[in-house]
């Protein structure tokens, strides 16, 4: 099954002119590293005040905030799971992490969304199985759903993981 709304790119999420991006944040919400860092720098202070009234967000859920100083409209800020070794449901929490992004996407009238590779940092998620899941997941979310969502981009940090997504939507095609 080739989806043609899927594609991967190497690029500064913070750049991306789409709806909404999504932001692989930590529970607080508050800012971190890492991408996290680079959004709520991009987006401006207005984003720390928005997510300190959201109370947080627990792993494998997403909460929405506006985009402020970014092209995007929207920020969909979601946790995705710490990497421990794979037999502590770290799977099914980083699939909930795509579904709930998507569900708000949807609920919100997104059309373009760009997600980053949640959980291959500092978290340690293996990007061979996070980038299998992300796509796979993506792929069947806006099959099952009434979606608004016309193009979803996996936004790439490096070169090496860019391939690595390019690889699993190929097998996807195939």
């Amino acid at each position: 099954m080739n989806d043609k709304r899927l594609r991967a790119i190497r690029a500064d999420i913070t750049t991306l002119d789409v709806d909404a991006i999504v932001n692989a944040a930590n529970s607080s919400l508050l800012g971190g590293g890492g991408v996290d860092g680079a959004i709520h720098r991009a987006a401006g202070p207005e984003l720390v005040h928005e997510c300190r009234l959201l109370g947080g967000c627990k792993t494998g859920q997403a909460k929405l905030t506006a985009g402020y100083n970014l092209p995007a409209r929207h920020i969909i800020h979601t946790v995705g799971p710490v990497w421990r070794g794979g037999d502590n449901g770290e799977p099914d929490l980083l699939r909930a992490c795509y579904r709930a992004s998507l569900q708000l996407a949807v609920d919100h009238e997104v059309s373009t969304i760009a997600f980053p590779s949640i959980s291959t940092g500092v978290y340690g998620y293996p990007i061979e199985q996070a980038a299998g899941i992300a796509v796979r997941t993506t792929s069947q979310c806006l099959e099952s759903t009434e979606s608004t969502v016309t193009e979803v981009v996996f936004c790439c940090f490096s070169e090496s993981d860019l391939g690595v997504y390019e690889q699993c939507l190929r097998e996807m095609a195939e």
